[in-house]
């Protein structure tokens, strides 16, 4: 039986600076979610439904309420160099965006394929 997703909250511009450096270790995913969307909403209980702790063990998934924590959002869009959308699923390597994607285009499998060929 596969493990459920426990997410690491995003809500400080400082916790950017921890992404960037356990992402040279690691794949990290930030999930965006706007609590005002029910396309987000759907978006996330997919990704939660699906995923598989034993198949992303190395993958380190923090959730960012944007809605709550705006100037994160805006960090993100900036430090990354993506548009902001919501939701919006990021995976960082090396300290940079290597994968985004929104709204039904987040996806367990792609993310674990894209993550398994990197």
């Amino acid at each position: 039986m596969s493990q459920k997703l426990k997410w690491n909250n995003l809500e400080s511009v400082e916790q950017l600076a921890e992404v960037q450096q356990q992402s040279k270790e690691h794949p990290v995913l930030i999930f965006k979610h706007s609590t005002r969307c029910s396309i987000s909403r759907t978006a996330l209980d997919r990704l939660e439904r699906n995923w598989n702790s034993e198949e992303a063990k190395n993958i380190q998934p923090y959730f960012l309420d944007l809605i709550a924590h705006r100037d994160v959002s805006n960090t993100i869009a900036t430090t990354f160099q993506v548009q902001h959308e919501s939701p919006q699923v990021l995976i960082i390597e090396n300290g940079q965006s290597v994968y985004d994607k929104s709204h039904l285009e987040i996806d367990f499998k792609s993310i674990k394929s894209f993550v398994a060929s990197h």
